[in-house]
């Protein structure tokens, strides 16, 4: 990482005396920031690196836009936070008012701390009764990462509106992808032209969203997994939140197209008294000239390097729920238990219905202690019984939301995140608890605790499973998404921190929270309620554009998906199942021996191969034929890889031809064989390729990863798994 202060340039620039360029680089990638005398930083340059001594040399007069007729008059630059007291027309980067009075800041910086060591950049600046810290930051695997903090100076409160970190994006940038999506079916991609105008994308269900853009990311025209140059933002925030893309006819190159993401709080959520101040989220940057893979293995890294990311090996999970539902029966879960420690089985999950009043979804959120009408030992013979089999106990938690039907309810009508008198519209037989109120905190967190002290689970799946609808903190009648969202940070961390050790899902009505900000506190994220194969191949797929398989549970279930009605076989919700971190979710007391078989290679494969799929690069091909798709993870030093080759639907291709296995090493040979642990798919075809049937092949990784391997003619919903190691 380099700090580089061009003199020249400064000298060159509107004649400031104090002007520094300051360029922070890494993995091949960096951001190249002005930093005026007058005015907040902006970028010259966010891209492929510049090295060398020089490297930057020339770029700000490179840089300097025209003044176009009919627009200001003088050259003006995006800054960090631009707004139109620079002469930006677009979505300002901050924008409030103190009891009225318009801010359009004039900022003058009183500071600027760059170290080159760290990566970071800090720039401190005030204006009209505001003060701004400006945090850049580059991390090792070439993400950018940018908060602010402002503060009120002024006597009357100062009401924040916006608040966002923007960044430029060059003129290459013309096309545009984000995700949409609903329960079940998250992380559909769509895509379209940046043409003038915004593409914004906003949220406010009070939680990340099952439609949420995970990662909006601007591009040069057709760009795909393995091709094209990229530009991505994600902002680590669980609560309302803001992406956008944004182009305006007005300037030239870096002057007319940003890309930024932030905090979408209610009309005067946050409000500033003299003194006071708020933080951003960080928001993530990441650019690549290769592609989505390429900006996907940045995020995908720094994860990785984070001190507490799970070192473990991912444990296989069994979770109860699609297997008995609210039906707790003991003797029926120790069979359950009986058969999963028998197939490999690490992890035992105690789903929903366990709580005092919990016979179906309608009754008993909010009364966090066992249900003795069910459990009349507590959980203590079922818990010690997985412990005896050599498995780790979990359990399901709510804690955000109460049911109307419930004791803490009737008990509390004040502590619900509502307006006084006056309930939230109803989902699900639910109500948000208001985690901001200090009384309400506290009942949650000791229930909590005493929970896992008793019982020391290991893992808890934490859900949250509806929107904040209309979210008033009572009986003032302040918007709460921004107080409730940092309250459930602070509930997981104080949890955590008083039980270190315990690991954390992030599930939220499936993926429905799925975000950097409640990955800080938790340990995966729950990819999806649905175990249909085929919705599973798509959303966890789209999943990896921010977040490695590791931390995606990804669960097989039964023949018939619960949320679909779809049959699929066994080998491919195997298969489906492989890429992340892998369980079951099925009543497995009933299967037939030979899917038991089935279920117990599959387990020993997961075992064999999870230290290269949760290490590991992801890859993903962009298959011609939208009938197929093409998974992968290769290691990081080449040296292995697997991919996931699977016939979505039937084709007007009659065969599949050969197939680039993208990421291998050009320069090796790799043996190539197929893995069936999982099962062996049907196929169209009376004569499948030679390798497939002769135990394997042996070829450069050139000839795979260009020319490519001939699959066979597999018939729809049916995958296979390559396993590749360098010879």
């Amino acid at each position: 990482m380099t700090d580089r202060t061009n003199d020249a340039a400064a000298r060159s620039d509107e004649g400031a005396q104090h002007t520094r360029t300051v360029r922070l680089s890494a993995a091949g990638t960096a951001p190249v920031v002005r930093v005026p005398a007058a005015g907040l930083p902006y970028v010259l340059h966010w891209g492929a690196d510049l090295p060398g001594a020089d490297g930057t040399g020339g770029l700000a007069e490179a840089s300097v836009p025209p003044a176009v007729n009919n627009d200001t008059d003088a050259p003006r630059h995006i800054s960090l936070l631009p707004t139109q007291g620079e002469g930006w027309r677009g979505h300002p980067g901050i924008a409030g008012h103190h009891e009225g009075r318009a801010t359009f800041p004039r900022w003058r910086v009183r500071a600027v701390d760059a170290e080159s060591d760290a990566g970071a950049l800090t720039v401190t600046a005030e204006a009209d009764g505001l003060k701004l810290a400006c945090e850049l930051r580059m991390e090792l695997s070439g993400l950018v990462r940018v908060r602010h903090t402002v503060t009120n100076t002024d006597p009357a409160p100062w009401t924040l509106d916006t608040l966002m970190a923007v960044l430029p994006l060059p003129r290459e940038a013309e096309e545009v992808l984000d995700l949409t999506g609903r329960w079940s079916r998250e992380r559909a991609p769509q895509r379209s032209e940046l043409g003038m105008g915004t593409r914004m994308r906003a949220s406010r269900r009070g939680r990340t969203g099952h439609d949420a853009p995970l990662v909006l990311t601007a591009g040069t025209p057709g760009f795909g997994f393995r091709t094209g140059e990229v530009w991505g933002v994600h902002t680590a925030w669980s609560g309302d939140h803001v992406h956008l893309a944004e182009r305006l006819p007005e300037g030239a190159g870096h002057a007319d197209s940003v890309i930024a993401g932030g905090e979408a709080p209610h009309p005067g959520e946050v409000r500033l008294a003299q003194g006071e101040s708020y933080t951003t989220p960080w928001v993530f940057f990441s650019w690549s000239d290769q592609g989505l893979d390429g900006m996907s293995a940045r995020f995908h890294r720094w994860l990785r390097a984070r001190p507490h990311h799970p070192s473990a090996p991912r444990p296989v999970v069994l979770n109860t729920w699609e297997a008995v539902y609210f039906d707790h029966d003991l003797d029926r879960l120790k069979r359950l238990a009986d058969t999963a420690a028998d197939i490999g089985v690490e992890r035992f999950v105690l789903d929903d219905g366990w709580f005092r009043g919990r016979r179906d979804d309608t009754a008993g959120l909010g009364d966090w202690t066992v249900d003795t009408a069910v459990w009349p030992e507590g959980l203590h013979p079922l818990f010690d019984h997985v412990r005896a089999l050599g498995m780790e106990p979990g359990l399901w938690v709510e804690p955000e939301m109460v049911n109307p039907d419930s004791d803490l309810a009737r008990a509390h009508p004040d502590w619900l995140l509502t307006a006084e008198g006056r309930p939230s519209p109803p989902s699900r037989d639910q109500q948000p608890l208001d985690l901001s109120r200090p009384e309400a905190f506290a009942h949650v967190f000791g229930l909590l605790d005493a929970l896992v002290t008793e019982y020391r689970p290991a893992f808890l799946k934490w859900d949250h499973n509806r929107d904040l609808l209309e979210p008033v903190h009572a009986p003032n009648g302040s918007a709460g998404t921004h107080g409730q969202t940092r309250a459930a940070y602070e509930l997981l961390d104080r949890l955590r921190k008083a039980h270190p050790g315990l690991e954390i899902e992030s599930c939220s009505s499936g993926g429905g929270r799925v975000d950097l900000g409640i990955l800080e506190r938790t340990d995966r994220v729950w990819g999806s309620d649905t175990n249909d194969p085929l919705e599973r191949l798509a959303l966890q797929r789209w999943t990896g554009l921010l977040i490695p398989p590791e931390l995606v549970g990804s669960h097989v279930g039964a023949r018939t998906a619960h949320t679909t009605g779809r049959d699929a076989d066994l080998s491919l919700r195997c298969l489906a199942a492989l890429i992340g971190h892998a369980g079951i979710e099925w009543d497995i007391t009933a299967c037939t021996d030979e899917e038991l078989a089935v279920l117990d290679a599959w387990i020993r494969l997961y075992k064999e191969l999870r230290p290269l799929l949760h290490t590991g690069a992801t890859v993903r091909g962009d298959a011609p034929d939208p009938a197929e798709q093409l998974d992968g993870v290769v290691a990081e030093d080449g040296s292995e890889a697997v991919f996931r080759y699977a016939r979505l639907a039937s084709s007007v291709r009659a065969a599949p031809g050969r197939v680039r296995l993208p990421g291998l090493r050009e320069d090796r040979a790799y043996r190539v064989v197929w893995r069936p642990e999982a099962g062996t798919p049907s196929m169209l075809q009376t004569a499948p390729p030679p390798w497939f049937t002769a135990g394997g092949l042996t070829a450069s990784g050139a000839v795979l990863a260009r020319s490519g391997l001939q699959m066979p003619v597999l018939n729809p919903s049916q995958a296979l798994l390559l396993h590749l190691t360098e010879v």
